[in-house]
């Protein structure tokens, strides 16, 4: 409330300032949901995926309210980036890879799907939310944590169909980690080639040289690399699965072009609680 409040504030104002009025600043209808209401229904649709009818009505205001609330508490959310420390937070990738660098961390990096509604039919674009791999309209975000699973970015979404080393490509990773510090990143096998673009700091996988007939050694030892990468890039899912733990991201039933700040908001406000729980940890 204390951090965006003010920020809501300001905008609210700069809109009405910004348009043609015949009364003041001010006069007419005051709101019937204060900032602390809107903050809390926008973080009850996040987190247990409550439609706008139903906090219409707990909240007694007409849906619109709500559906206006929203709208404008969720991009606040989406722009505080991910907490990693008491008033440090990281809101863009090249921070994200300063910060792994600095500390000499290991980051590890992986894309999660998001069920979104089938666009509607004869536009043109329509079939390139089709995922290849769930054969689901979905869309895609990029997710960067730290060794210890801790959320340090999410990145805006992208249809279904952009592969992951494409949205890494765009994103920006492989241009920051060639020109930035040393940086250790661990990927899956959707990432592979990206290792050679910058330098080695990705890795993934071994590949496969045998595709049939491998000797018995060979076998052995594939399994051993490959178990032993798994092993230590394990705890990005687990911090995706705690951001699908929020309702708003198993399946979006709203706009599509609203996903990019729905992620967002939810890695930040993720990360702040992973954050306390780890100091408090450290602290017992």
């Amino acid at each position: 409330m204390a951090e965006l409040g003010p920020l809501w504030h300001e905008r609210h104002q700069a809109g009405l300032a910004s348009r043609p009025r015949k009364r003041a600043l001010g006069a007419g209808a005051k709101h019937r949901l204060v900032f602390v209401d809107r903050l809390l229904a926008t973080l009850v649709h996040l987190r247990h995926g409550a439609t706008h009818d139903v906090l219409a009505c707990w909240f007694d205001v007409d849906r619109s309210t709500i559906t206006r609330a929203i709208g404008e508490v969720r991009p606040l959310l989406a722009e505080r980036g991910c907490t990693v420390g008491p008033g440090l937070r990281l809101r863009t990738l090249a921070e994200v890879v300063d910060h792994l660098g600095a500390g000499g961390e290991t980051g590890i990096v992986d894309g999660t799907e998001i069920r979104v509604r089938r666009p509607a039919a004869g536009r043109k674009d329509r079939d390139k939310f089709i995922s290849g791999k769930s054969k689901q309209n979905a869309v895609k975000s990029m997710v960067l944590t730290d060794a210890d699973g801790r959320i340090l970015f999410c990145s805006p979404s992208k249809p279904g169909s952009c592969a992951d080393i494409t949205h890494a490509r765009q994103s920006g990773l492989v241009e920051l980690l060639d020109n930035g510090p040393a940086v250790e990143i661990l990927a899956d096998a959707g990432y592979q080639g990206l290792g050679t673009q910058t330098g080695g700091r990705v890795v993934t996988p071994p590949h496969r040289k045998f595709k049939k007939n491998a000797p018995d050694w060979y076998e052995e030892m594939y399994e051993r690399q490959r178990k032993a990468h798994s092993s230590r890039r394990i705890r990005v899912e687990h911090g995706i699965a705690h951001l699908k733990n929020w309702r708003a991201l198993t399946r979006h039933l709203g706009r599509r072009e609203h996903m990019s700040h729905t992620v967002q908001a939810v890695a930040g406000l993720l990360s702040h609680q992973q954050t306390a729980d780890l100091i408090s940890a450290r602290q017992r």
